[in-house]
């Protein structure tokens, strides 16, 4: 069994190392994109997001001040249980987290009847999904406004195919990318349902920067970075070669009658950390 504590304990810790530490392979990205980006000012900007991921380290202070929702991945081995309220132990963890480490609290209690905030940027938004075997792995992403505010889900018809995702994928940068404080990393899911595709993008967002294994799925996720960084948008919204760092797909089956397609933009800190359990 899967004790609640161990995973409270879990979500606290990555949600400071997350808030704080630009994760390595987004570092990695931002230098080389340093190098190649071909704007002067855009090679200004990638230089000031590579010295602000140095200082937030070094004074451990936040990324960026929009330290947003907390969604947690939970991957629970196939042979354990979780004993508990895991809702209850994972905020108490969230509200302790962001009071003690000066983290600005970022959720309304009710999206439409009420906007006052909740004081404590609970509730978590928790994913559970099972994997073979024992053990729990725990992946945490601080999520901003305006990276999440750039979403899209789309319901294509099911011959849309390649050209159709391509389609959502460069209008949705072209609408809101300059917003969502490019370089992106952008997720896309594809398949699934209605109600589970956001989740398929976002969950994109966690892989590591670097080609997929699937070689299809490489190919076009090279395709879709091309196209994206040929809007123009670049690095700060301010022009540029490099809108995104990255396009990451995850896809997942569905019915016959339908190609769902999400899209969820992640900024220049994407704010994630993972620990296994």
């Amino acid at each position: 069994m899967v004790r609640t504590d161990a995973i409270a304990a879990a979500v606290h810790d990555c949600i400071v190392t997350a808030a704080t530490t630009l994760r390595p392979d987004v570092v990695a990205a931002l230098e080389r994109a340093a190098v190649t980006e071909t704007s002067s000012r855009g090679r200004a900007i990638l230089a000031q997001l590579l010295d602000n991921a140095c200082i937030a380290s070094d004074d451990s202070v936040p990324l960026c001040q929009d330290t947003g929702t907390v969604w947690v991945r939970i991957e629970l081995g196939s042979d354990e249980a979780i004993g508990g309220d895991l809702q209850v132990a994972i905020d108490g963890a969230v509200a302790s987290a962001f009071r003690d480490h000066a983290l600005r609290m970022s959720v309304a209690a009710d999206a439409l009847l009420d906007r006052a905030n909740t004081g404590d940027n609970t509730p978590a938004f928790i994913d559970i999904v099972s994997r073979p075997g024992a053990g729990a792995r725990v992946h945490v992403m601080l999520k901003g406004g305006g990276s999440d505010n750039a979403s899209v889900v789309a319901m294509l018809d099911p011959g849309a195919g390649f050209e159709g995702v391509r389609d959502v994928v460069v209008a949705a940068v072209r609408a809101k990318g300059s917003s969502a404080c490019p370089p992106l990393l952008v997720g896309v899911g594809v398949g699934s349902t209605f109600d589970r595709v956001g989740s398929l993008a976002k969950h994109a967002l966690l892989r590591d920067i670097g080609p997929a294994r699937d070689k299809r799925i490489a190919a076009f996720e090279a395709e879709l970075l091309e196209a994206v960084n040929a809007t123009g948008i670049g690095p700060g919204g301010l022009g540029g070669s490099t809108t995104a760092l990255a396009v990451h797909i995850e896809t997942a089956p569905c019915h016959i009658a339908a190609m769902p397609v999400a899209v969820n933009l992640g900024c220049c800190a994407v704010r994630s950390a993972s620990v296994e359990l």
